[in-house]
């Protein structure tokens, strides 16, 4: 069977990697990918971006099964339209997506259906959004009301930072981002004490399979400092995911979630991200979802998961995920991210990479923003690779990690010292 991957990042890469080990499968293609996929001899790029014209080449090549990776196709409709034509498709529809793609969507659905979550309010208008912000004090949460690549979110620790990214995200919408009604909007929120983890289930519409739990890091630096990006690694498991926090995500998040967005009209399919800020009574509420995979996650679960991956989304196709129980490998996996020179706010393109090694079964080096110019890989995004390796700990996993960026070289490159460094203190 051919399986098509929609996207061109890391998660992508790594979502393709494992499909294609599948022996039901004779081509992956990824549309539209990138200099890794492009260089990968079991996959194929599709230089496609169009919804539209990706189901017109799901049908001409008789696409068995189509995985989404970002946001931005879920949002743009790409499940509804690949449906419409009879074509077996992984991943929410426009409406479910909506968990994702409108931050005051998924607060006010969280409010109703009584899932844990932060204290929040929500404005269009920036002289209201300072008087709360002034009335609540600091610290506080401001996030862009849209889709943002991971970088519409502000956890600003005292009032100027609050008022700053107020006038950035609302009055002056640097980012760009419009909310599903048109125009600015941001989503205000009470700071969450604890540790996050990300919490990914899979999802047929009324069945929920969890993936291996992971966590990843935000802050560009170590020791969790500077701005926040879309993730500078990660690993799996996550130690903080005790089995009694598991259980309370499952009961009190995940399952409430599910049964809320069917009994609203929108049963969810796809993968399902909860963000969760655990306390320091185990007690998770959730931060975010996301309605896809997570990227840097997917590349460390992707590399423990032992199951055939196109086995699973047919099950969750067809509705069937009750049937499935996933196999995992017992060790950790750990992913770092190499990002380009400016990342996050403004990422360099074009400088050229050298020094990658060999693939093997125990570490891969995951493409996100690269592409191919002739023979020479250059960077083409902010986050470049992921270097992800397995280890019998977390310790031993960022060991192998490390020593897979170590060769690699691109001029202002960017990474990480510590990822893994709250689960191998513990």
């Amino acid at each position: 069977m051919k399986v098509l991957v929609l996207g061109n990042g890391g998660r992508e890469h790594a979502l393709a990697w494992k499909l294609a080990q599948s022996p039901k499968v004779s081509q992956v293609f990824v549309a539209p990918g990138n200099g890794g996929t492009a260089r990968d001899p079991q996959l194929k790029n599709v230089p496609i971006s169009d919804v539209k014209q990706l189901a017109d080449f799901a049908v001409e090549q008789k696409i068995s099964l189509t995985v989404v990776g970002p946001e931005a196709y879920l949002a743009a409709g790409a499940v509804d339209e690949f449906r419409a034509r009879g074509l077996r498709i992984f991943g929410p529809t426009k409406a479910a997506a909506q968990l994702e793609s409108s931050k005051a969507f998924a607060k006010a659905f969280m409010k109703r259906h009584g899932i844990p979550t932060a204290a929040y309010e929500t404005f269009t208008d920036t002289a209201a959004a300072h008087a709360y912000v002034d009335a609540q004090g600091a610290p506080i949460v401001i996030k862009a009301d849209g889709l943002a690549a991971g970088k519409g979110v502000v956890v600003a620790m005292t009032l100027p930072e609050a008022h700053e990214a107020i006038d950035w995200i609302l009055a002056d919408n640097k980012l760009g981002v419009v909310h599903n009604e048109g125009g600015a909007r941001v989503v205000i929120e009470e700071f969450l004490q604890g540790e996050e983890a990300s919490f990914i289930v899979l999802c047929d519409g009324k069945n929920v399979v969890p993936l291996a739990t992971s966590q990843d890091h935000k802050r560009l630096l170590d020791g969790d400092q500077g701005p926040n990006t879309g993730g500078m690694g990660a690993y799996s498991p996550a130690p903080v995911v005790t089995p009694n926090v598991h259980a309370k995500a499952m009961h009190e998040i995940i399952l409430p979630t599910i049964a809320g967005m069917a009994k609203d009209g929108h049963p969810f399919t796809g993968f399902l991200y909860a963000g969760l800020m655990i306390d320091e009574h185990g007690q998770p509420r959730t931060v975010e979802f996301n309605t896809r995979m997570g990227d840097p996650e997917t590349q460390p679960i992707m590399m423990r998961l032992k199951s055939d991956l196109v086995d699973v989304l047919l099950h969750a196709t067809d509705g069937t995920l009750d049937q499935v129980e996933l196999q995992w490998d017992r060790r950790a996996a750990l992913g770092v991210v190499l990002a380009a020179h400016g990342y996050p706010l403004t990422p360099r393109k074009g400088d050229a990479i050298t020094g990658l090694p060999a693939d093997g079964p125990d570490g891969m080096v995951f493409h996100a923003g690269t592409v191919l110019d002739g023979e020479v890989l250059r960077t083409s995004g902010g986050r470049v690779l992921c270097a992800t390796a397995l280890g019998e700990s977390v310790k031993q996993a960022a060991q192998h990690a490390y020593e897979l960026a170590a060769s690699i070289e691109f001029d202002g490159r960017q990474l990480r010292t510590d990822i893994g460094h709250r689960a191998i203190k513990r």
